[in-house]
């Protein structure tokens, strides 16, 4: 069953969209402000975010930026702010979708279905090994359950590895796939540092790692293939 959460701060428009979205057999979660919608989101998985943009406790835009950080859940914007520079900024911070009140609760059903399945099919960027959980479509990494912060190097370098199992990449290969352009100008230093960080990151032991070995003279390989 997916979880939604309905953060909009007039209180008969969150129950009548709870009411609506309740008879697809979702589950609701409800929010009146970004404080309680932070709450429910570091306590439970949610699949779909709604979310106003004028709350009493800061902006609904601030926030999906804040989420953004850490998340891929899909959002969608639900506000009364119809200008097109207020909708360009909803999708440039990350928005999936943006609708302007007032508004048909059919048509909201809609796209919150159009949405979710543009979010399944994302799907095969989602890999388990043991106690470590990546998902790179929502960005988001557990170990034993417990939230991994990767950067965006780590993030790289995890997925070229977790993608090609069992096979050596080299230095200068994963040079070039994790900096891109700016990989001429990379000191080969940079690319040690992420393997150890990472290391430290998902092994139980990084000074003598199960998943990432060094291959040496050759490169690096990720040793076990995960489960789709």
């Amino acid at each position: 069953m997916k979880t939604l959460l309905i953060v909009e701060d007039d209180r008969s428009l969150n129950k009548g969209i709870a009411l609506t979205l309740a008879q697809n057999d979702f589950a609701i979660q409800q929010a009146y402000d970004i404080a309680s919608a932070e709450q429910i989101v570091s306590s439970i998985k949610i699949d779909l975010i709604i979310l106003d943009i004028n709350l009493p406790d800061g902006s609904g835009l601030d926030y999906c930026e804040k989420i953004r950080r850490t998340s891929q859940v899909p959002i969608i914007f639900l506000t009364a702010n119809d200008l097109e520079p207020d909708i360009v900024t909803g999708f440039e911070l990350g928005g999936d979708d943006y609708i302007t009140k007032p508004f048909s609760l059919m048509i909201l059903r809609a796209r919150v279905m159009a949405v979710l399945k543009r979010a399944s099919s994302r799907g095969g960027d989602k890999f388990t090994l043991g106690p470590l959980s990546f998902d790179f479509g929502r960005l988001e990494f557990y170990k034993n359950s417990e939230p991994l912060i990767l950067s965006k190097t780590e993030l790289k370098l995890l997925k070229i590895l977790v993608t090609n199992p069992g096979m050596i990449l080299g230095r200068e290969q994963l040079i070039d796939k994790i900096w891109s352009q700016e990989a001429e100008f990379v000191d080969e230093n940079a690319l040690t540092v992420a393997i150890k960080r990472l290391r430290a990151k998902i092994e139980d032991e990084p000074s003598a790692p199960k998943h990432i070995k060094t291959v040496y003279g050759l490169g690096y390989m990720w040793a076990e293939r995960p489960n789709l």
